[in-house]
């Protein structure tokens, strides 16, 4: 897999290997061998705690929650495994999962393995030249399975039961308020008027469907060759709500080439290459593919910044206190600073 190397365990991430291997085989119908697998962790993301599990003629992908405060409703493998389950069918890009522990004593927490695709994952730089039609076909894949992903029915899965129902806006805005509220350190903004904007501009719900919630290049794996996605990764904050907050959260990500210094700053993904589209051609193009119309545009945009700076500044709360030693959250706090004052800056 190009683009997102696994490393050493983290001494707070280690567990015993044995024990995983015990469980597995009592528990799976994989063909494993009689020995323990061995061990990396995939440094990319900041969330969830993955790893490879590395046998002689297997690969394995492990999901665990992190370590210290969280969220109540974060980090749940049980929805990721529930949704992957029964997408999978409907949605050939979600992994196969292979099974799932809801026993801590295992390896110190719930976790779940699944196949491992073989595929690129697409980080701050492009894993070796990308021309511009690629890069053009490339981001076009991915509006496209977004779209795709938004009009499954989610009844005609088994997912009926999966969301709250109607209202989804409107929890998604007091929701990340509050956590915002409750993960706030002395060095970012109080953000109350972009949560006070967001409240008095709530929009009704435009559809009901299964969301992503965390839709970008790191959590898809592609076929560069054939400007294709062949795996979609990371269900974590997957539920039944609006397609156009789902757009909007995943358009945070996108940095274009000529954003402001500070914005490209936080540029995680290569959506500045020569032929990838802007996020007004990306917001025309899924319009065009899923029939939805999208006249309050500026909404979605600045929840999309406001709910990014809340995941970050949950993750920089958790470095703060020191319950993780991860460097790649050191410059976090600037982030959210960063991501506040974008948000406040399109609705004055």
């Amino acid at each position: 897999m190009t683009g997102n190397p696994a490393g050493d365990l983290r001494t707070e991430d280690a567990f015993d290997p044995a024990a995983l291997h015990r469980w597995l085989e009592q528990n799976t119908t994989l063909d494993l061998p009689s020995t323990p697998p061995k061990l990396r962790q995939f440094l990319g993301g900041a969330s969830n705690l993955t790893y490879l599990v590395h046998y002689p003629e297997l690969e394995l992908v492990l999901r665990r929650p992190p370590h210290g405060h969280k969220a109540a409703s974060a980090h749940d493998m049980g929805r990721e495994v529930t949704v992957q389950r029964a997408l999978r069918p409907h949605y050939p890009l979600v992994p196969l999962i292979h099974g799932h522990c809801t026993d801590d004593g295992v390896i110190g927490s719930d976790f779940y393995v699944m196949e491992r695709i073989a595929g690129t994952i697409m980080r701050s730089e492009a894993p070796g030249e990308v021309s511009t039609d690629q890069a053009t076909d490339l981001a076009a894949t991915v509006v496209d399975a977004l779209a795709d992903l938004h009009t499954i029915d989610p009844a005609s899965v088994g997912l009926s039961e999966f969301g709250r129902g109607p209202g989804y806006v409107h929890r998604q805005i007091t929701g990340w308020s509050d956590r915002y509220r409750r993960a706030r350190t002395d060095d970012v903004p109080d953000g109350e008027s972009v949560m006070a904007w967001l409240a008095e501009h709530e929009p009704t719900d435009v559809a009901q469907c299964l969301v992503h919630g965390d839709w970008r290049f790191d959590n898809l794996l592609l076929d560069l060759d054939q400007s294709k996605i062949v795996g979609v990764l990371d269900w974590e904050m997957s539920t039944i709500g609006d397609p156009l907050m789902d757009l909007g959260a995943s358009l945070a990500y996108w940095v274009q080439a000529d954003d402001d210094d500070a914005f490209l700053a936080l540029r995680r993904q290569p959506t500045h290459l020569p032929g990838m589209p802007t996020r007004a051609q990306i917001v025309n193009r899924y319009a065009q593919r899923t029939g939805l119309s999208i006249d309050n545009w500026t909404f979605y945009e600045v929840y999309g910044l406001f709910r990014l700076a809340v995941i970050i500044q949950q993750i920089w709360y958790r470095y703060s206190r020191g319950d993780s030693t991860n460097p790649a959250f050191a410059s976090f706090g600037m982030g959210v600073n960063i991501l506040m004052e974008r948000a406040r800056s399109l609705i004055t």
